[in-house]
């Protein structure tokens, strides 16, 4: 009933052949592009026991030392203008756990005041003002990860001053600033981001609140500082 030429046969058995070649090929190739299963969770769980490691690696030193800069809005007197400070802070932290500690904080604040017109005495406009704090206080750490942390603190303790240093011989109080003082009552909170570069060593940024209590009143300071952080020693 059917002619077939020649070639028909050949051409035939030719494209049969080519396709079982190209299906085998296929077969072969597709299980290596595809990790097994097995495999798959094996890795995982060396990822996820790599990364503990690192964690209890960072979080297991007995002593941390941040020290840096920033910046703190302060009002020099009742009736004075906010202004920007710089500061300086150093903070040693003793680690109890990986994630309670004790905390002592020194920082060092710089500004120039800017008395109000009515209060200008002796051509002294912008006098430059001063204060340190030094508080203690608890520390707690209540988000761990591979590469950064979450940390509170707050801390009570005292405050000195320098208002009037630069007030060409005019107490700080006849330019409408507090009082200088020696002792007065001082409070910190603050929160804390520190940033593993690694496991010893972190980049630090911290919004902070400080209460300072000049001229028997409450000053509300907020800032900002930045600084590093190195840990060291073993929990035991």
């Amino acid at each position: 009933m059917f002619r077939f030429t020649e070639p028909a046969p050949r051409a035939l058995l030719a494209t049969a052949a080519l396709f079982f070649v190209s299906t085998a090929a296929f077969a072969q190739a597709a299980p290596n592009g595809t990790p097994a299963p097995g495999r798959s969770r094996r890795v995982n769980a060396n990822r996820r026991a790599r990364i503990q490691r690192n964690i209890e690696d960072a979080y297991t030193h007995r002593w941390e030392i941040a020290g840096g800069g920033g910046f703190l809005r302060f009002r020099t007197g009742q009736d004075q203008q906010r202004i920007n400070q710089i500061n300086f802070f150093v903070t040693p932290t003793y680690n109890l756990s990986p994630t309670l500690s004790v905390a002592v904080d020194v920082r060092g604040m710089y500004g120039d005041a800017k008395i109000n017109n009515l209060q200008v005495k002796n051509g002294v406009f912008s006098p430059q003002v001063s204060e340190y704090t030094l508080t203690a206080g608890p520390q707690y750490r209540f988000m761990t990860r591979e590469k950064y942390s979450l940390s509170a603190t707050a801390g009570v303790g005292v405050a000195l001053s320098k208002f009037g240093g630069d007030a060409k011989g005019l107490k700080s109080e006849d330019l409408g600033m507090w009082p200088d003082s020696n002792a007065k009552v001082a409070f910190s909170v603050s929160a804390m981001m520190d940033y593993n570069i690694y496991n010893n060593f972190a980049l630090r940024v911290q919004p902070t609140y400080l209460g300072t209590t000049f001229g028997n009143t409450v000053q509300n300071n907020l800032g900002v500082n930045v600084g590093l952080v190195y840990r060291f020693g073993r929990q035991k």
